[in-house]
């Protein structure tokens, strides 16, 4: 991979007016495809995109502008947005300045391309805080190291007819909200091809974990160092669906290659991917042979999902060739070995 893909770095809080992105022009260039645009290209998702289509025969080149130039100089055919302010503490203390890097960025590049490419394909890293805490009210039963969903019908988890309003989001998933709703919008009134992947628990060896973000990788990394891990509420039954990088990558793939207008899908690992707190205290300690340290605050985050997990029914409807090909016990032993790997600068041993 050139050095380049690990080098385009960019504040956050500088995505509204000037984007970070990577421009991928292929060298034999299929009908379909010329050239892909990526911002927020050093996070785990950009550069996982950037990683992909590199390997199968892309040259990637870094640009850094106005988003309006941009778009009229590179007439981009598929454009993957991933920049975004992930926190929610941050967006608390910072409202103005989350709502303007994922709210007023996601306008931006949506007019631009409207304006001067408007037969682009266009997809939006969501999240599935858009649905705030309305997951809660779906029935659930507890077991001995997970709550799940009590109803039949609710099996395969978390569907895109989920209510987005009339629910607790934190300001973080509000601006969330009015992104996707832009995106949806735009496809749905100009005919524009866009989506909007209403990410779970999106990882892989790449995740810089840290305490409120990045579940199993800051989860990994704590067994590693011996670091006390503090769970809070639901007793660490709380259940994500977790899905690699790699897979979302080639879900984007997919509907770059077949795109529809104004679509939303939930993406997860689906159920067979899920895991609790506690049963991912299990698979840390087995891919690590070290225990995890664990603090009890009896008090959940506000607002914090009790279980979800994606349905993924909608996905394998409309592009059934694609499938979840990272196992959850890969993902804790990629994620472990980049640790490790990691590590060796920093101390952590084998």
């Amino acid at each position: 991979m050139p050095d380049v893909i690990h080098g385009a770095v960019s504040t956050i809080f500088q995505q509204i007016n000037r984007l970070s992105e990577f421009v991928v022009n292929r060298q034999h260039r299929p009908r379909l495809m010329s050239n892909l645009l990526v911002t927020g290209s050093s996070g785990l998702i950009g550069s996982e995109v950037c990683t992909y289509f590199a390997n199968k025969g892309w040259q990637v080149h870094r640009n850094r502008a106005d988003v309006l130039t941009i778009m009229q100089k590179l007439q981009p055919t598929a454009i993957v947005h991933a920049a975004a302010q992930p926190s929610h503490d941050l967006a608390a203390k910072k409202p103005f300045e989350d709502f303007d890097t994922n709210a007023v960025g996601t306008m931006n590049l949506l007019e631009a391309a409207h304006r001067y490419v408007p037969e682009v394909i266009f997809v939006c890293m969501s999240t599935n805080k858009v649905y705030g805490d309305a997951p809660n009210e779906l029935p659930l039963t507890e077991h001995p190291t997970r709550w799940d969903y009590a109803l039949p019908e609710d099996f395969d988890g978390v569907k895109e007819t989920m209510r987005i309003d009339q629910s607790k989001h934190s300001l973080f998933g509000a601006s969330k909200v009015a992104a996707d709703i832009m995106v949806q919008e735009y496809g749905r009134y100009f005919g524009m091809k866009t989506c909007c992947l209403r990410g779970g628990c999106l990882t892989g060896p790449n995740h810089s974990g840290v305490e409120l973000h990045g579940f199993i990788s800051y989860l990994v990394k704590c067994c590693l160092e011996g670091r006390k891990y503090t769970v809070f509420g639901y007793k660490g039954k709380q259940v994500r669906d977790n899905i690699h990088s790699l897979d979302v990558a080639r879900l984007i793939d997919a509907f770059i290659h077949a795109p529809r207008c104004g679509e939303v899908y939930n993406l997860g690992g689906g159920r067979m991917n899920s895991c609790s707190i506690l049963e991912a205290f299990e698979l840390a300690e087995t891919v690590s042979g070290k225990k995890m340290v664990c603090d009890y605050i009896d008090e959940n985050r506000d607002g914090d999902h009790i279980c979800y997990i994606s349905d993924l029914n909608k996905i394998k409807t409309h592009f059934p060739a694609w499938s979840v090909s990272k196992s959850l016990n890969e993902i804790f032993e990629e994620i472990y070995r980049s640790w490790i790997s990691r590590g060796r600068k920093s101390e952590i041993t084998e």
